[in-house]
């Protein structure tokens, strides 16, 4: 009996992924891949034809295909349906005063928290829509419909009307994910007054309809919760991703509403909520040390690793793209507790891996402080490949570090997604007998936890001292 396949696609900043899996086990049976233009703003062309480039003899015998998209982008259509601007992605701050000045305007954050989930910073799609507005109002005039990246490709898909879901919709800061509404009166506030037509929101099984070869389309959903679909995250289970981003997410029953802004309040791919803290910076932070150093990437473990904890008192804040977590959209990065016995290559690259994981470490004790059951992280994206993160994340976060086989896993949760359409099933299949784990770390000792307690600690007094920013989570 010949398999049924079904496909998911990756639409990330920096590329689209593909994956063609077996529907009833999850095996993949076939890859493709292609680049993104680099930048803070995209033609929504460029991923379609990353898409075709990517799928290219990839999809024969594909039933269904899934899309997840890297979340909080602003696609703007016209009367026509075509590109109003290119689009504006969610790493790009030229929005960070937008942010402040609608959080002062209705209500402040406890406001925007009980509202829509989360108190909007620069990725947001309603602060996108804010700065079109107020800086290119002659093209904002001609926007009569406004999409997500992954909407805009599903869109292309099945080339019926738009659709989203509430994954996805919970990032652009006028859909209410408790209610399971937009908040068209947030929108319209935001947009100078205009309410442009919005993608509907599916359910996590419903079909967005089918290609013009009769390949059924799912709902898709954004990047991070097509990760937790893919990983069939647990509860206990929170998710550390170090990409071009550093996010720290895991499922819940109850959605989060935090007025700090730290925890965006988002729902998942399958009717829960997926409460998470996001940093600007994670991956990329090594990737610039090391060429600082003039090192390749093995080369910098290698010097990270033949450092002490604590880079011998060096003190890295890596806000090298600004920051999101805390929100710091014009930040830069600095490097504290310089002397001449520390000031080596192997305390700066040990000083830049504790940096990046400090960062994700606030955002772990966010997501627990809202409800999160923190019991091992789940350590995954191009940054967990390195060894010397791999020896530091269990000191910094406290907790048992798991490290699962290297994959793509919001391809892969796209895929599930659209195996659980395919089947039009109660619940999505259950891959995870196929999914093994590449490294389990050792439990970290009490003294291991002490130490990395100290390290967070400085991390913390140093991002006060530069930049205000207190340290416990909810102190005004």
């Amino acid at each position: 009996m010949t398999a049924e396949l079904v496909a998911g696609i990756d639409s990330s900043t920096q590329s689209t992924k593909v994956v063609v899996c077996d529907a009833e086990t999850g095996e993949i049976v076939r890859t493709g891949r292609a680049p993104h233009p680099d930048g803070t703003e995209v033609a929504p062309a460029a991923w379609w034809d990353a898409f075709q480039e990517a799928t290219n003899g990839v999809l024969d015998g594909v039933k269904a295909i899934g899309v997840g998209g890297q979340q909080h982008g602003m696609v703007t259509l016209d009367e026509n349906n075509d590109v109003v601007r290119p689009a504006l992605l969610w790493n790009d701050t030229r929005s960070a005063q937008a942010a402040l000045d609608l959080v002062d305007e209705l209500g402040g954050p406890s406001a925007w928290a009980k509202s829509v989930g989360s108190v909007p910073v620069a990725s947001f799609t309603v602060t996108k829509l804010r700065w079109l507005a107020e800086h290119e109002p002659e093209l904002a005039d001609r926007v009569t419909r406004v999409l997500l990246p992954h909407d805009w490709l599903t869109w292309k898909l099945t080339g019926g009307d738009p659709v989203t879901d509430r994954g996805d919709a919970s990032g652009t800061g006028y859909f209410s994910p408790s209610d399971n509404a937009y908040r068209l009166d947030v929108l319209s506030h935001a947009f100078g007054g205009r309410t442009p037509e919005l993608p509907t929101v599916l359910g996590p099984a419903d079909a967005a309809g089918h290609t013009p070869d009769g390949v059924l389309v799912s709902a898709g959903t954004g990047d991070n919760m097509a990760a937790a679909l893919g990983l069939e995250l647990q509860p206990g289970d929170v998710v550390v991703s170090l990409g071009t981003s550093g996010t720290v997410f895991g499922v819940a029953e109850t959605g989060a509403a935090d007025a700090s802004g730290e925890v965006a309040g988002f729902a998942d791919a399958t009717g829960r909520f997926l409460p998470l803290a996001c940093t600007l910076n994670a991956a990329r932070v090594l990737t610039a040390t090391a060429s600082m150093l003039g090192a390749t990437l093995s080369e910098f473990d290698r010097l990270a690793l033949a450092a002490g904890p604590g880079a011998g008192g060096l003190t890295f804040l890596p806000y090298l793209d600004g920051e999101r977590t805390p929100n710091l959209p014009g930040a830069t990065g600095s490097l504290t507790g310089l002397t001449r016995d520390n000031m080596t290559p192997e305390n700066l690259a040990r000083s830049a891996v504790e940096g990046m994981l400090c960062g994700l470490a606030a955002g772990l004790d966010a997501v627990r402080a809202h409800g999160l059951d923190v019991q091992r992280v789940l350590l995954i994206g191009g940054g967990a490949q390195s060894r010397a993160v791999g020896a530091v994340a269990p000191l910094v976060f406290g907790v048992p570090v798991q490290l699962p086989e290297v994959a793509e896993y919001v391809a892969l949760g796209a895929a599930r997604q659209a195996a659980w359409a395919l089947a039009s099933s109660a619940e999505p299949p259950s891959w995870q007998k196929n999914r093994k784990l590449r490294l389990e770390l050792d439990e970290p000792t009490e003294a291991q936890r002490a130490e990395g307690h100290r390290i967070q600690q400085r991390h913390l007094e140093a991002r006060e001292a530069a930049y205000g920013v207190r340290r416990n989570l909810g102190e005004d």
